[in-house]
């Protein structure tokens, strides 16, 4: 059996702003996982949502982050991480004045789930 080759990216090199809304830029998606960089002005946001059967993680890289899960709301900084439990509602905003990344890491993949 053949391996596929380890795929290694530069996570911070891959950052993208864009003034009309937030980036989600894919870096991982697999039947299992999905891996994603998110780009966030000051201002911009995450609409708080929900999956059924699927958990959210939320690494803050740069930035201040305040994340929503259920009813609670955190501002996180850098090296933070926070689960977002699958079926709670959660959400991400940037109300700081600087821009703001993080890794968003979802499994399983609800882009992939077959129904």
């Amino acid at each position: 059996m053949r391996r596929k080759p380890m795929h290694i990216l530069e996570v911070l090199a891959q950052k993208r702003f864009a003034d009309e809304k937030m980036q989600k830029l894919s870096l991982f998606d697999t039947a299992n996982l999905f891996c994603d960089l998110y780009c966030l002005n000051p201002g911009q946001s995450q609409k708080p949502h929900s999956h059924r059967g699927a958990d959210k993680i939320y690494y803050v890289l740069e930035g201040i982050a305040t994340i929503q899960v259920g009813e609670e709301e955190e501002m996180l900084g850098p090296g933070k991480i926070v689960l977002a439990p699958s079926d709670l509602v959660h959400g991400v905003r940037n109300a700081s004045q600087q821009p703001l990344s993080l890794l968003v890491l979802m499994a399983p993949n609800p882009n992939r789930q077959k129904i």
